[in-house]
């Protein structure tokens, strides 16, 4: 797959100009998302046909187009493939890496986001996501890059059932296959404390819930399954609410948000 990607970078205009130096970990970046999202199972294989009808492939042809008349700054950061997004992703594994030993710690990792996301979460990516290393002991588990990269590619894609799945498996707390208000309450909780640091409103756990709960309507009352987040079209916006702060917040401020977003528009 990577060789593959190699082949196409002097076909793409955007990424024609691509320092040479650079060129070995974009492939590793660019074909990390294929893999996300073409092999589900994680077999470390992908079928051709799927690649070919994936979006990401889509993606990444759409890098053909000549960059300062056809592109905004914008598009580009949003796009995967782009070199803009290649880079950013590259300074913030460099970033987060403080000891420079090219994987990352929880401890590390809980700096993701400036901070934001709840240490219960960062705990079960680890759990869920991240290989145990053979050497150094058995608190030696690091996240290397490319797990990094599904961690990234799961919190940029959280309303796809390939992102929803990877972050179900961090909520299940139990491994169950489902989320009970007990699970509900203790992943919050987290939030929670977060929220009140950060010198917001005193706000009731019980009250969040249970919103969750209507949001959801699961098929069995109790318990909120996988496929009742995708079918509730609201699954990534409910995983936000319940691992990160800011995603809670602007769940909570959604109303103004929105409001803002059309001033904008109409500004426009």
């Amino acid at each position: 797959m990577e060789a593959y990607i190699r082949g196409l970078i002097p076909n793409l205009a955007q990424l024609r100009d691509m320092p040479s130096a650079f060129v070995q970990m974009y492939c590793r970046i660019a074909a990390r998302k294929f893999f996300f999202f073409c092999d589900p199972h994680r077999r470390g294989k992908a079928c051709i046909k799927k690649v070919l009808l994936s979006n990401c492939l889509q993606e990444l042809m759409e890098l053909h187009q000549e960059s300062e008349e056809e592109v905004t700054d914008t598009e580009q950061a949003e796009n995967w493939f782009s070199l803009t997004s290649a880079q950013r992703i590259c300074d913030m594994f460099l970033a987060l890496d403080k000891d420079t030993n090219g994987t990352l710690s929880k401890q590390e990792l809980k700096e993701y986001a400036d901070g934001t996301l709840t240490e219960i979460f960062v705990e079960r990516v680890f759990d869920e996501h991240v290989r145990r290393s053979k050497v150094g002991g058995g608190n030696s588990r690091e996240m290397d890059f490319e797990s990094f990269l599904d961690f990234v590619l799961a919190l940029e894609n959280k309303d796809t059932p390939e992102g929803l799945t990877y972050l179900f498996r961090c909520l299940d707390l139990n491994g169950r296959g489902f989320l009970t208000t007990a699970d509900i309450h203790t992943l919050f909780r987290d939030v929670h404390q977060k929220w009140i640091e950060g010198g917001n409103y005193e706000l009731c756990i019980e009250d969040v819930r249970d919103e969750i709960w209507d949001m959801v309507k699961p098929a069995d009352p109790l318990r909120i399954a996988l496929a009742d987040l995708l079918s509730c079209k609201q699954g990534g916006t409910i995983a936000s609410m319940l691992i990160d702060v800011r995603g809670f917040w602007a769940h909570d401020n959604r109303e103004n948000l929105l409001q803002e977003e059309e001033e904008q528009v109409e500004e426009a």
